[in-house]
C-alpha cells in the first residue's frame, strides 16, 4: 500500500495546531517529518507522525514544557512511560478541577448580576425588611472594604479560625460592616459554624434599611438611626452595613438598623 504523505498545512489542519508550530517542532527535532523534498526542502508527514503531533499537543495541553515533552517521547521504558502518563494524567484532573471551580464561580456572578439586573430599581427613602437570625464572624483587624480584601474575602476569616474547626465553619458569600459603640469591623456571615470567640448573634427581627454609596453612607446612616430615635423610641446598639456590589470593581451599600 502507498505510504499517504501531508503538507506541513494539512498536517497543522488534522491537528489543530500552526504550520509554524510544526516547522518549531521539527527544528527543535521534536517531531520532525518523515520525508523532506530535497529539491523544494518542503515537510511531508505521514499518519504515526500525526500520532506523535496529537500526542504532542495533548501533553502541551496538561503545561509541559516542549523540553520535557521531548524527553518523555524519547522513553523506550515502558514503565516510565506509564509513570509519565499517571502524574500527567493526575495534573490533568487537578487542571479540570481548577477550570470547574472558576466556572462556578463565574456561573455565580452571572446568576447574580442577572438578578439584578432582572430586577434593578433605585430604592429611594427608608424601608422596613424583616431578617432572621444571623451569626457572624467579626474580623480582627479589616475595619473597612477594600479592593485588595474584598477579592479573596472569605480567605481572611478561614485563617481566624483553628485548623482543627475550619471544617466546620461555612459563610454566605457577602461582605459586611458590623459598627457597635463607634467601633466598626469587617464581617462574614456563618452558614455553619462552632463556637469560638469573634462571633456576633444579629437577632431575627424588623430592620430599618436605606441603600445609598460610599459617598453618602455616613449621611445614610445618622438619618437612620435620628429615625429610629424618634419614630421609635429606640436608641440601636449596633447598624450593620451590607456591601452590594453594583458593578466590576464597584459597590454600594445598603444600611441596617434594627427597629425590633
Amino acid at each position: 500500500m502507498k505510504r499517504k504523505y501531508f503538507s506541513v498545512g494539512e498536517a497543522a489542519k488534522i491537528v489543530h495546531m500552526t504550520s509554524e508550530s510544526l516547522r518549531h517542532y521539527d527544528r527543535i527535532g521534536l517531531v520532525q517529518p518523515s520525508r523532506r523534498d530535497p529539491r523544494t526542502n518542503y515537510r511531508y508527514y505521514t499518519e504515526q507522525d500525526i500520532v506523535r503531533l496529537n500526542t504532542v499537543h495533548a501533553l502541551q495541553q496538561m503545561d509541559l514544557p516542549l523540553q520535557e515533552i521531548k524527553q518523555v517521547l524519547e522513553y523506550d521504558d515502558l514503565e516510565k512511560i506509564v509513570g509519565f502518563l499517571d502524574k500527567a494524567e493526575k495534573k490533568a484532573d487537578e487542571k479540570i478541577a481548577a477550570l470547574q471551580y472558576g466556572k462556578s464561580k463565574i456561573q455565580l456572578a452571572k446568576t447574580d448580576y442577572q438578578k439584578k439586573l432582572q430586577q434593578r430599581q433605585v430604592m429611594q427613602g427608608k424601608f422596613i425588611k424583616h431578617f432572621p437570625q444571623r451569626v457572624i464572624m467579626l474580623s480582627n483587624t479589616l475595619e473597612t472594604p477594600t479592593l485588595e480584601n474584598l477579592w479573596n474575602y472569605l480567605h481572611h476569616f478561614y485563617t481566624q479560625i483553628d485548623p482543627s474547626l475550619k471544617d466546620q465553619f461555612a459563610f454566605e458569600d457577602l461582605a459586611g460592616i458590623y459598627t457597635e459603640n463607634g467601633l466598626s469591623r469587617l464581617f462574614a456571615v456563618c452558614i455553619r459554624h462552632a463556637e469560638i470567640d469573634g462571633l456576633k448573634i444579629l437577632p431575627e427581627g424588623e430592620y430599618l434599611c436605606a441603600d445609598c454609596t460610599a459617598e453618602n453612607k455616613d449621611h445614610t446612616i445618622n438619618d437612620l438611626l435620628k429615625t429610629v430615635k424618634q419614630q421609635y423610641g429606640i436608641i440601636p446598639e449596633f447598624s450593620i452595613q451590607i456591601v452590594v456590589i453594583s458593578g466590576i470593581l464597584q459597590w454600594q451599600y445598603q444600611i441596617q438598623v434594627p427597629i425590633g
